[in-house]
């Protein structure tokens, strides 16, 4: 039984008011956004239902700065604390229980209590841990990884401790073996905490120091310009995800992800795909689903049976220059080959198979036609703004960034990271943007998107109405389902959501 407070009638959810303007309180300005006060009343709801996750954050604040060491976990106006994890389930610090549709960013594919890899875990350190020399899982998920994956084009494969190590790894890879400096990425891609190219930034950020070139994502003729504008031989590596995943689960255009693959060849630069979420999307990797040819390719997440995890992997002759014996590479980490990890990952493996990989991806099909349905039913504006301009807009959604999405830019706008973090559009807001809902993703990994006025109280009001009908998700409406959910979950979200959309129907365009 929630203990969330309810009012209006019936105890049903608030219907949405519009009160005196409320600049300078930290409060949305109701100005511009109408809906400010219904998303302050949800909040008002949040703090008092949950007083001992914000006495938690209170608290966490005094050792961490914001109370925060993982900056997607902040959400407003204080993140939930969980005490425990069942199945496809979270108690929190409060006692409130949610199924968890966030499943840990994709790395929760497998819930948060299977017994076959907690069994694997507490088994393996039984012979302790902390060997400071190799061990027989490591070598064992080694095997297990290039089977499973030599499709995509894995031959040889080395761990890391995340998927940011990953990519980092890979792109030092490709510096190494083309003698080249510049680096292709993607508007709106997102690699890891020191490779991420957001559609607005600061000119403060955590990147790292590469040669950076951005061109659109999903944008041949665009890309294609940004190509042509390079120095011969100046290329490196092409980076790219498959599904823009923190980016708004975007999927790729397959004719675009074919065109860069083309080119990367022709121009003797290195291909690099991050598969560290999209890996779950196909049982070889999306990479081998699409038809891709990929020099080199990041994994993590669930790979890792849940535990911190990732892995760069590809061509013998590149991934050749890490060998200690006689390659120029070096790649060290302490827990690169910890026991935990290579245990859970050996069984965790095994459990997603071919058959979960598909019963996974149907379960998110139904999920996301079954949006798309109650978006219709209620006449809801469901056109997606054409990508990849900057929202102007402050919100209270996490950082990095949101994912959300405005109008068009032009397609040859290409920029270097420097001129795209050196300014953020201070525009305010047009009140005459049509409001809209709207579902993109793939397979098992979706995002719940708003646009209009009212775009940012409207992702606000929906993560609250969520939380209260029980159910956990990212503020920002990131979804990824993990396999100890069925049917009776999918349809448990889709009737939350349409009690949000009937609510609030007259802000979402209808």
């Amino acid at each position: 039984m929630s203990s969330y407070p309810t009012s209006g009638a019936n105890g049903t959810h608030p219907t949405p008011q519009s009160p005196p303007t409320t600049k300078g309180s930290g409060k949305p300005d109701t100005s511009i956004d109408p809906l400010s006060a219904a998303l302050a009343s949800a909040q008002a709801r949040y703090t008092v239902a949950n007083p001992n996750s914000l006495e938690a954050h209170t608290l966490a604040c005094q050792d961490f700065p914001g109370g925060n060491t993982r900056t997607v976990l902040h959400s407003s106006p204080f993140p939930i604390t969980f005490v425990r994890g069942e199945g496809c389930e979270l108690i929190s610090l409060d006692g409130e229980k949610y199924v968890d549709f966030l499943g840990e960013y994709t790395a929760g594919i497998y819930g948060h209590s299977n017994p076959a890899i907690a069994a694997a875990v507490s088994e393996a350190m039984k012979n302790g841990w902390n060997y400071g020399g190799p061990n027989t899982y490591e070598r064992e998920l080694a095997k297990k990884v290039t089977k499973r994956f030599s499709p995509s084009g894995i031959e040889l494969v080395r761990f890391t401790n995340s998927g940011t190590e990953a990519n980092t790894m890979a792109l030092a890879a490709a510096l190494a073996y083309t003698g080249r400096k510049k680096i292709l990425a993607f508007k709106n891609g997102y690699h890891g905490g020191t490779l991420y190219f957001p559609l607005t930034s600061k000119d403060v950020n955590t990147n790292l120091p590469h040669e950076f070139i951005l061109a659109p994502y999903n944008d041949i003729s665009g890309t294609q310009a940004v190509l042509n504008s390079l120095p011969k031989d100046s290329l490196a590596a092409i980076i790219v995800e498959l599904v823009q995943g923190s980016g708004g689960s975007i999927p790729g255009d397959e004719e675009f992800l074919r065109f860069l693959d083309t080119e990367s060849k022709k121009l003797d630069a290195l291909l690099v795909v991050d598969e560290v979420m999209t890996s779950r999307l196909s049982y070889h990797g999306l990479s081998s689903g699409l038809g891709l040819t990929p020099d080199l390719i990041t994994l993590g997440k669930w790979v890792g049976g849940g535990m911190t995890f990732g892995a760069f992997g590809g061509r013998k002759e590149i991934m050749s220059m890490f060998d200690p014996r006689d390659g120029v590479l070096a790649h060290s980490g302490t827990f690169n080959n910890n026991i935990v990890t290579m245990a859970a990952g050996c069984t965790g493996i095994d459990i997603y198979n071919q058959a979960q990989v598909k019963r996974l991806n149907a379960l998110g099909d139904t999920l996301r036609l079954g949006l798309q349905a109650i978006f219709s039913k209620y006449q809801i504006n469901q056109e997606q703004p054409p990508p990849f301009k900057p929202c102007p807009q402050k919100n209270e959604l996490e950082s990095p960034f949101t994912g959300t999405q405005s109008s068009t830019t032009s397609p040859d706008n290409a920029v270097t990271v420097e001129s795209l973090a050196l300014s953020e559009s201070t525009t305010p807001r047009s009140k005459t943007l049509k409001g809209g809902m709207w579902v993109s993703g793939y397979g098992s990994m979706m995002n719940i998107h708003f646009s209009g006025e009212s775009q940012q109280s409207l992702q606000g009001l929906f993560w609250h109405h969520m939380l209260e009908e029980g159910i956990y998700l990212a503020q920002r409406g990131f979804v990824a389902l993990n396999i100890e959910m069925d049917e009776s979950h999918m349809e448990k979200f889709l009737k939350a959501t349409e009690g949000f959309v009937g609510t609030y129907a007259a802000a979402l365009g209808r």
